[in-house]
């Protein structure tokens, strides 16, 4: 059996407007990043850390039609590695 034989997983996301279950977006509001960088002898600069804090609503999109799905978000939320 090859891995394109197998039965797409039962939990997969897929958009109830066009069908699309690969490509998504995340769209987050409201957000503060934080960088802080050195600057090196030469001028340039090195980033030591970043930081972001999300104050507004964070929405799940398909990528494909761009129609709101963010009831799927959760479960999105629970699937990144």
């Amino acid at each position: 059996m090859q891995p394109t034989d197998l039965a797409p997983a039962a939990n997969r996301i897929i958009c109830p407007e066009c069908g699309n279950d690969e490509d998504f977006i995340e769209v987050a509001e409201n957000v503060v990043i934080t960088t802080l960088y050195t600057q090196n002898k030469d001028g340039s600069f090195t980033l030591q850390e970043d930081d972001s804090q999300v104050l507004g609503a964070i929405k799940l999109l398909c990528a494909q039609c761009e129609a709101d799905i963010s009831q799927f978000h959760g479960r999105f939320a629970e699937m990144l590695f």
